[in-house]
């Protein structure tokens, strides 16, 4: 396996550096300044910036900053380690080699304590210290390893639920039920959008709301302008979140506090969504998803502990609802995303107007990250659609909003160019830390291969819907499937200019 540099991702900005003050004055670039206008207020500043952008954390607070950081792999072991050393399967030879091995690292004092612990014939062993670790890792993280190990993905998926369980994971789900969850919510909430839109002006167009850089940017930047558009269903993240410490801790008779969850996504950003406020328990003491690991920090995780694909055992992935046998792969529709936008123009085709659609026909406009899709019947055109990934484009998009210019009623938003499987945390060149082409082409080939699985005819999500949420339009439905997003410019960090 080739060297992999996680820590480097602060000078691999691309589009948001050229127009980042803090990030041009590190450079010595010119921080020459302009007028733009965000929110119906005039800011002194550069151009718009994709705040989410996590190569430079110059766009995040001393908090936020905080906060990613203890996203990471240390601190996952750190919970592996307290688990092992508390039941006593750490050896002592391990144990002396955990010190030795961290002896000057930030992590000593840890390790040190827990050698010291379990040395002390007195000590005994504290189940109250103990966590169930789950790992839940996205169907746009798996091509990935399947290109990496030179395997199918199936097969890929099966290496890597091994090598996750040989560190201590109890459970790996795969999070395409949860992805399920928001595309039937995110097609109800469209239909209702749809028929409210002659006296709602926020209703339409509907913007997607899956994408943690696209949520960012609408928040801090764009403001009252695009939230009150944004599509409230939760995330396939934070719905898996909710999965596993609502439904799944429940069914362990686990409390919420005692599982660890650990997501394993394509993209940096899904960092940032894992600590938004809005998803921590402070009853519980809980957040729905305790740490996000990026592919590529797994795969680095695997070449420090030189793990080969050969001698990795093959596991089949957990079902959420405790049912044996190996859970089938399955995707979505759309180009290596969730399909939101193949999946609710098919529906709003069937449900508004009586149409089925078989084959959604793209248009490709300035680029193919800007594309459109419309249903027409009898030469009018009934709905119009547009997926548009990377912020180049999310620019234009804005341009028009401001200017009553977008004939959309909905936009498939992602800011990553190509989609999530060309999310930073796995599609980066470990070169020059631009976006391996090469490796993305054979991600996209490797995702295709999956069959397609619409969730409406998925029973274990019309199981859920009764058993976890009492009904599809439930209370609880609404509070664990949605969330709100609002303008949060009066809040942006003092050093943020746009």
């Amino acid at each position: 396996m080739s060297d992999v540099n996680i820590p480097k991702r602060k000078e691999k900005c691309e589009n948001c550096t050229k127009q980042c003050n803090k990030k041009q004055s590190d450079d010595g670039a010119d921080s020459h300044q302009e007028r733009v206008e965000v929110n119906g207020q005039v800011h002194e500043g550069s151009q718009l910036l994709l705040s989410a952008c996590l190569s430079c954390d110059g766009c995040l607070s001393e908090e936020e900053s905080l906060k990613i950081s203890q996203q990471s792999l240390e601190q996952v072991e750190r919970v592996l380690a307290l688990n092992k050393v508390q039941c006593g399967l750490l050896e002592p030879e391990r144990v002396e080699e955990v010190v030795r091995l961290h002896f000057f690292s930030d992590t000593f004092l840890l390790h040190w304590t827990l050698f010291v612990c379990f040395l002390c014939p007195r000590q005994k062993c504290d189940a109250s210290k103990h966590k169930v670790l789950v790992a839940s890792v996205c169907p746009q993280s798996l091509p990935f390893f399947a290109v990496k190990f030179g395997l199918d993905v199936t097969e890929a998926a099966h290496k890597l639920c091994g090598f996750l369980k040989s560190l201590g994971v109890q459970y790996v789900f795969d999070t395409t039920l949860a992805a399920g969850f928001s595309i039937l919510e995110s097609q109800k909430e469209f239909i209702q959008r749809f028929r409210r839109r002659h006296h709602d002006s926020h209703a339409l167009p509907m913007f997607t709301s899956s994408c943690p850089g696209w949520i960012r940017y609408s928040e801090r930047v764009l403001g009252s302008l695009v939230t009150p558009h944004i599509c409230t269903a939760r995330s396939p993240q934070q719905i898996m979140g909710c999965l596993v410490k609502d439904y799944f801790s429940k069914q362990q008779k686990l409390s919420p506090g005692k599982v660890y969850h650990v997501l394993v996504a394509p993209c940096f950003d899904k960092k940032l969504e894992a600590v938004r406020e809005e998803f921590y328990n402070g009853l519980l003491e809980a957040r729905d998803v305790d740490c996000v690991l990026t592919s590529g920090e797994i795969y680095y995780l695997m070449e420090q502990r030189k793990v080969s694909v050969e001698e990795l055992d093959s596991v089949p992935l957990d079902h959420v609802l405790g049912e044996a046998g190996d859970a089938a792969l399955v995707r979505h529709e759309g180009r290596g995303s969730e399909g939101f936008l193949e999946h609710v123009f098919k529906h709003a085709a069937k449900e508004l107007f009586g149409l089925d659609v078989h084959e959604v026909t793209y248009k490709t406009l300035r680029n193919r990250d800007f594309q459109e899709v419309t249903l027409e019947r009898d030469g009018e055109t009934l709905l119009q659609f547009a997926a548009i990934y990377g912020f180049r484009n999310i620019q234009t998009l804005v341009h028009r909003m401001r200017k009553g210019r977008v004939p959309y009623q909905l936009v498939e938003v992602l800011s990553c160019p190509g989609g999530c499987l060309s999310g930073r945390g796995q599609a980066e060149s470990d070169v020059d830390g631009r976006v391996d082409k090469d490796l993305v082409q054979q991600m996209e080939e490797a995702y295709s291969s999956l069959p397609v699985r619409l969730p409406e005819v998925n029973p274990t999500l019309h199981t859920l819907y009764q058993d976890w949420l009492q009904g599809q339009d439930s209370p609880q439905a609404g509070a664990l499937l949605h969330t709100q997003y609002r303008s949060q410019i009066h809040t942006q960090p003092p050093h943020m200019q746009w």
